[in-house]
């Protein structure tokens, strides 16, 4: 079962361990919630394999970070997230982002138990000629989250390797 806007809003105002934080209620939609990128990116370089960590917390909407044609990041959503061992959620980008050229991989689901963690993303700019502008705070997509028909024996609380990730990153192998 999908969760709707009054249960997404319920769980997102509970005191302790909310579903999201920080909620703003304007990002509910009928089933599900908008989130917004954070400000922190992995890019690749050059000079090393790895993706590096850039400053993209400087950025803005006026003067946004332009990810060049088939560019590859790692972002982050702003909203951290607290998975209850009932729930799973998964991403999907904001189809006005999708139709400005941006992609997400399909790394984009939320295992019961995931928690203290911001989502990592992967974006990449599919378009062949121009760059796609992204800042932190833009919606960059959206969350739908579902209600498990019973509890698993064993959640991502005990199992995952990506709890309690506060900044963008990478893999973990």
């Amino acid at each position: 079962m999908k969760l709707v806007d009054f249960q997404i809003r319920n769980l997102c105002q509970l005191t302790e361990a909310p579903l999201v934080a920080p909620f703003d209620e304007s990002l509910v939609n009928p089933a599900s919630l908008d989130v917004r990128l954070g400000s922190n990116l992995l890019i690749e370089s050059a000079e090393k394999r790895e993706l590096l960590p850039y400053p993209f917390k400087f950025h803005t909407e006026a003067e946004p970070y332009e990810l060049r044609p088939g560019q590859f990041v790692l972002a982050q959503t702003l909203e951290v997230f607290h998975i209850p061992r009932d729930i799973a959620a998964e991403f999907k980008l904001k189809s006005s982002r999708a139709r400005e050229g941006l992609e997400h991989a399909l790394a984009a689901w939320c295992d019961p138990g995931w928690h203290g963690s911001v989502l990592t993303l992967e974006l990449r700019n599919v378009r062949q000629l121009w760059s796609v502008p992204i800042w932190p705070g833009m919606k960059i997509g959206q969350i739908i989250f579902h209600r498990l028909d019973a509890v698993p024996l064993r959640c991502y609380a005990e199992t995952g390797r990506y709890n309690l990730d506060t900044e963008v990153m990478g893999s973990k192998g």
